[in-house]
C-alpha cells in the first residue's frame, strides 16, 4: 500500500499555503472579522481563482475531479489560516452531496458548475448540527427533513444569528418548510447522501483542528524563542520545551489518522466512519492541547485580541463541536470496538495492496 501523496498534491498544497501566507495574514482577518457579514467576497473569488472551489467538482462538470484524500492536506491550510470562510462545506461537503446524485437531476450540473465557478455558496444543515454556518450569505442551502435531501434557496429561508466565541464563525438557526419542489433526494438514496455528508464534515473540521494546532504550535514556539526571562529565552526551560514536545507528539499521531480516514472515505472502506471518528478525536485533542500550553507559553496575554493566538484559540474551540461532538464519536468508536467479533489488532489495521 502506498501512503505518499502525489507530486501534484503537495504542489497544490504548497502553492494554496502561499497564496494564504500573503492574502489572509491575521491582521486582514481581523478586518474581515469586523464586517457585517464577516466574509470577504474578494478572498471567497481569490481562493476559486486558485482552484479551490473546482476541487471536488467532476471533470465532466469544469472540475479537478479529485477526492477526499486531497481534501484531507487542504483543510489543513484553511485551518493553519484560521480562514474565515465555510469554502470546504460548499466546494467539499456540498460538492460530495451534490455529485452523488443521479446524473439525470434537474439543476445538478449546474450547481457543480457554480461551485467550481465560485460563483456558489452553499450552506449544509446536518441533524448533527442543530446550527447551520454561513447560512445568511449561502445562495442555495442542503437541508435535511428525515432522510430527505432538500436543496433550498435563501428567499424561502428564515434564519436567526447565534453568537460563537469565535467571532469568524457566523451560526444561523434555520427555519424553513420543506415542499417537494425542493426535495431532490430520498429514501435509501437520502439517508446514504446524509451519511456521507456526515462524514466528509467531520473529516474536513478534523483537518481544519489539525491546521490549527500546528499554527498554535508554531506561534508558541515562536514565542518561547523571543520572551525572556531571567536573562533567558523562556524556550531553553526545560518545562517550556516538554509543553511544546506534547502539543508535536499529539499533531504527528493526528495526522496519519486523517489520512487514513480519507483514504478509507474515498476508497468506500466499511470501516470509514469509524475512521472519521478517530480522525476528528484525535485532531480535537491535538488543538486543544496546543491552545492550553500556548496560553501557558504566552501568559494571559494570550486570551487578548492584540495577540495572534487568539484567533487559533477560539476556532479549535468553536470547530471542535462541529460536526458531532466527542461523545457523539468516542460511541461511534466504542460501538466498533466493544461489538462482538471486532476486527481489531494489527492483521486488520490496512487493506492488502
Amino acid at each position: 500500500m502506498d501512503f505518499t501523496f502525489t507530486d501534484d498534491q503537495l504542489a497544490f498544497r504548497e502553492a494554496i499555503s502561499r497564496f494564504l501566507m500573503v492574502e489572509a495574514a491575521p491582521e486582514v482577518l481581523r478586518e474581515i472579522w469586523e464586517t457585517d457579514s464577516g466574509r470577504s467576497p474578494d478572498l471567497r473569488q481569490q481562493m476559486a481563482e486558485q482552484g479551490m472551489t473546482a476541487l471536488s467538482v467532476p471533470e465532466d462538470a469544469g472540475g479537478m475531479g479529485l477526492d477526499d484524500v486531497a481534501w484531507s492536506l487542504m483543510t489543513q491550510e484553511l485551518g493553519y489560516y484560521a480562514i474565515p470562510d465555510s469554502l470546504a462545506d460548499t466546494a467539499y461537503v456540498a460538492c460530495g452531496l451534490l455529485a452523488g446524485l443521479p446524473e439525470g437531476t434537474p439543476d445538478r450540473r449546474q450547481w457543480l458548475e457554480g461551485i467550481g465557478e465560485g460563483s456558489l455558496r452553499i450552506a449544509v444543515g446536518h441533524p448533527v448540527n442543530p446550527l447551520v454556518a454561513d447560512a445568511h450569505l449561502a445562495d442555495l442551502l442542503l437541508l435535511p427533513h428525515g432522510d430527505q435531501v432538500h436543496a433550498v434557496p435563501r428567499s424561502l429561508v428564515d434564519v436567526e444569528v447565534n453568537t460563537s466565541i469565535d467571532a469568524s464563525r457566523r451560526l444561523m438557526r434555520v427555519m424553513w418548510e420543506p415542499t417537494s419542489a425542493t426535495r431532490i433526494a430520498d429514501g435509501e438514496l437520502g439517508a446514504r447522501l446524509w451519511g456521507e455528508t456526515l462524514e466528509r464534515g467531520a473529516l474536513s473540521v478534523a483537518g481544519q483542528l489539525v491546521g490549527l494546532a500546528q499554527r498554535m504550535l508554531d506561534l508558541s514556539v515562536d514565542y518561547a524563542a523571543q520572551r525572556k526571562q531571567f536573562g533567558r529565552p523562556i524556550g531553553s526551560f526545560q518545562a517550556v520545551k516538554h509543553h511544546l514536545a506534547d502539543v508535536a507528539s499529539k499533531i504527528e499521531f493526528a495526522k496519519p489518522l486523517l489520512y487514513r480516514a480519507a483514504d478509507s472515505l474515498a476508497q468506500g472502506d466499511p470501516l470509514a466512519s469509524v475512521h472519521v471518528a478517530q480522525a476528528k478525536l484525535a485532531g480535537g485533542e491535538a488543538a486543544w492541547l496546543a491552545a492550553r500550553h500556548g496560553v501557558q507559553v504566552h501568559g494571559a496575554m494570550g486570551y487578548t485580541w492584540e495577540v495572534d493566538l487568539q484567533m487559533f484559540m477560539k476556532r479549535a474551540w468553536a470547530l471542535d463541536a462541529a460536526w458531532g461532538d466527542r461523545g457523539f464519536h468516542k460511541a461511534r468508536v466504542a460501538d466498533h470496538v466493544l461489538a462482538e467479533g471486532a476486527a481489531l489488532g494489527p492483521g486488520h489495521t490496512f487493506r492488502g495492496a
